[in-house]
Protein backbone atom coordinates (compact mmCIF):
# COMPACT_ATOMS: atom_id res chain seq x y z
CA UNK A 1 0.00 0.00 0.00
CA UNK A 2 2.79 2.27 0.83
CA UNK A 3 4.41 1.87 -2.96
CA UNK A 4 0.87 2.72 -4.12
CA UNK A 5 0.67 6.27 -3.10
CA UNK A 6 4.67 6.66 -3.77
CA UNK A 7 4.35 7.99 -7.63
CA UNK A 8 1.48 10.32 -6.43
CA UNK A 9 3.52 11.89 -4.08
CA UNK A 10 6.34 11.88 -6.78
CA UNK A 11 4.44 13.53 -9.67
CA UNK A 12 5.59 17.75 -9.03
CA UNK A 13 3.66 18.48 -12.56
CA UNK A 14 1.21 20.96 -11.10
CA UNK A 15 3.81 22.11 -8.60
CA UNK A 16 4.43 25.34 -11.59
CA UNK A 17 0.60 26.29 -11.74
CA UNK A 18 0.37 26.82 -8.00
CA UNK A 19 3.37 28.76 -8.05
CA UNK A 20 2.11 31.15 -11.38
CA UNK A 21 -1.16 31.57 -8.53
CA UNK A 22 0.54 32.05 -5.86
CA UNK A 23 2.95 34.98 -7.92
CA UNK A 24 -0.77 36.41 -9.76
CA UNK A 25 -2.33 36.51 -6.63
CA UNK A 26 0.47 38.76 -4.67
CA UNK A 27 0.71 40.91 -7.68
CA UNK A 28 -2.61 41.47 -7.80
CA UNK A 29 -2.73 42.93 -3.75
CA UNK A 30 0.24 44.55 -4.72
CA UNK A 31 -1.55 46.70 -7.61
CA UNK A 32 -4.18 47.08 -5.44
CA UNK A 33 -2.57 48.56 -2.56
CA UNK A 34 -1.08 51.07 -5.06
CA UNK A 35 -4.69 51.83 -6.40
CA UNK A 36 -6.34 52.53 -3.01
CA UNK A 37 -4.13 56.15 -2.64
CA UNK A 38 -5.60 56.94 -6.25
CA UNK A 39 -8.98 56.32 -5.91
CA UNK A 40 -9.00 58.68 -2.33
CA UNK A 41 -7.96 61.69 -4.63
CA UNK A 42 -9.95 61.11 -7.13
CA UNK A 43 -12.99 60.93 -5.25
CA UNK A 44 -11.89 64.00 -3.74
CA UNK A 45 -11.28 65.73 -6.63
CA UNK A 46 -15.16 64.85 -8.12
CA UNK A 47 -16.38 65.53 -4.88
CA UNK A 48 -14.93 69.12 -5.53
CA UNK A 49 -16.10 69.45 -8.51
CA UNK A 50 -19.68 68.31 -8.45
CA UNK A 51 -19.95 70.92 -5.14
CA UNK A 52 -18.89 73.37 -7.62
CA UNK A 53 -21.66 72.74 -9.96
CA UNK A 54 -24.03 72.55 -6.92
CA UNK A 55 -23.02 76.04 -6.39
CA UNK A 56 -24.38 77.75 -9.44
Amino acid sequence: MKNARLPFFANDEGTTAVEYAVIAGLIFLVIIAAIQPIGAQLADIFTGAADGFKQN
